[in-house]
């Protein structure tokens, strides 16, 4: 199973430079994912790639800033009000990253597609899946 996740530009594009390394988030998937597919929002409105990961911690977000704010591309301020009232947080360890040369247009690619809040699972192939 793969699921979508919405992220901003600078964000995906820190990602497949290899200058973020995890990602935060505030809720996790529940079901096996094997790919994580990056859907890139406004004014990009795509799916530029993939990553997959080694593992996922499940923690306070203190605690993830404490272990992996340094390469989370993303300065204390922002994560802390990101995280603002929760007492859990999520890492996700990227670990292969795939970035499409010919990225996908999900609208075209998915039937009824609607940009995900968070994320969602993807049932199925896309298209063009690599």
């Amino acid at each position: 199973m793969n699921v979508i996740l919405s992220i901003k530009p600078e964000f995906a594009d820190a990602i497949f430079s290899g200058q973020k390394k995890v990602e935060f988030r505030k809720i996790i998937f529940k079901k096996n994912v094997e790919k994580v597919f990056l859907y890139s929002s406004s004014p990009i409105k795509k799916i530029t790639g993939y990553f997959t990961f080694s593992e996922i911690i499940k923690d306070t977000p203190q605690k993830l800033w404490e272990e992996f704010g340094e390469v989370g591309f993303i300065n204390e301020d922002e994560f802390f009000k990101y995280f603002e009232n929760k007492e859990i947080g999520f890492s996700i360890c990227i670990d292969k990253i795939k970035l499409f040369a010919n990225i996908i247009d999900p609208y075209k690619e998915i039937d009824n597609f609607i940009p995900p809040q968070s994320f969602r699972y993807l049932y199925g192939m896309l298209k063009n899946d690599v």
